[in-house]
């Protein structure tokens, strides 16, 4: 457990930039810049009540020289403070766009970076199995990384609320005492915490295959990674067009490619296994999008094959890495 350990600590200091300071920039970005909009706002004078346009039922209602207070009412009031709780963590969702593009180059980087400056012959010197070393990689990238993203996209996004509060509150509508005491304000961060375990397995294959490349290539890791899925797609594609031309039965290359190749590409995105789960995706009531319910919706992916399949894949692909990584240490 102490060997585990302290290799997480490595993974996470030598990639810090990656899983720290990418999405902390990007939130930064984002929090500056709406901070900046609400503040020129209120500098100069833009977010005035006197001319102020809100959207009440799908319709859109213009107030002049009234102030939004009157506009609001109680109920409309709670209803906005509702929806505020619910849907607050999705303003952090640009974020988590950040989270697979690092972790699909750190994947590829992984075992590819030790071999090419020789810097496992120091590893190997250790008493680290490759088992281990392997696996650190593959919990820094499906775990630690997505949690630090939630982190940070959740301070992020209550910043950003922040800002909103206080834009409402320059026009006499105050919510932070309604969206304090709102039990979903709180329970947001850990909804996306509860879909963790569904990124994981959703993301395993995608995992297994870059870790396999980069424990295998000797050059060009990016190329083969992304180059040979691609290659099998255009010559599923060309087969199943021949096939087609000659009169027999096709071997149904779209299918192969939205089920296999998308799986080992896309699979570090998250909330990709939305489009898998069956069924109609959860419709915003009238507080907004409910997380439990997108939660239920998410683990109901479990219940599919494709994803289980996957699993094994990914699984069969990490042993193989773990084992390409005994042998093949030349630069």
């Amino acid at each position: 457990m102490n060997t585990m350990k302290w290799l997480l600590r490595r993974e996470f200091w030598e990639n810090k930039g990656g899983f720290v300071w990418a999405p902390l920039i990007a939130a930064i970005i984002m929090v500056v810049l709406v901070g900046g909009v609400v503040g020129y706002g209120l500098a100069s004078g833009k977010l005035s009540s006197e001319d102020v346009t809100i959207r009440v039922e799908g319709k859109e209602v213009h107030t002049t020289s009234v102030s939004l207070a009157k506009a609001v009412t109680p109920e409309k009031r709670t209803q906005m403070a509702s929806i505020a709780a619910n849907n607050y963590i999705a303003v952090g969702a640009p974020i988590f766009f950040v989270l697979p593009i690092v972790a699909f180059f750190y994947c590829l980087a992984a075992l590819y970076d030790d071999r090419r400056d020789r810097s496992i012959l120091f590893w190997k010197s250790l008493p680290i199995s490759d088992a281990d070393t392997v696996l650190s990689k593959l919990v820094t990238v499906l775990v630690v990384a997505p949690l630090i993203t939630i982190g940070v996209a959740t301070a992020a996004a209550l910043a950003i609320l922040f800002f909103a509060g206080i834009a409402t509150s320059y026009h006499g509508v105050s919510l932070f005492g309604a969206v304090l005491t709102n039990v979903n304000f709180y329970l947001a961060p850990f909804y996306l915490v509860g879909m963790l375990p569904v990124y994981i397995l959703w993301a395993l294959p995608t995992a297994g295959w870059l870790l396999l490349v980069s424990s295998w290539a000797k050059s060009k890791v990016f190329l083969w990674a992304v180059g040979v899925p691609l290659m099998a797609a255009v010559l599923l594609k060309w087969l199943d067009y021949l096939l087609g031309m000659a009169g027999g039965v096709t071997i149904n290359a779209d299918w192969v490619i939205n089920n296999v190749l998308e799986t080992i590409l896309l699979g570090l995105i998250p909330g990709t296994w939305f489009m898998n789960a069956g069924g109609d995706l959860p419709l915003p009531t009238t507080n907004g999008v409910d997380m439990m319910t997108m939660l239920q919706y998410s683990y109901a992916t479990l219940g599919k094959p494709a994803l289980w399949t996957g699993v094994v894949a990914g699984v069969a692909m990490i042993l193989g890495a773990i084992r390409l990584r005994r042998w093949r240490d030349e630069g």
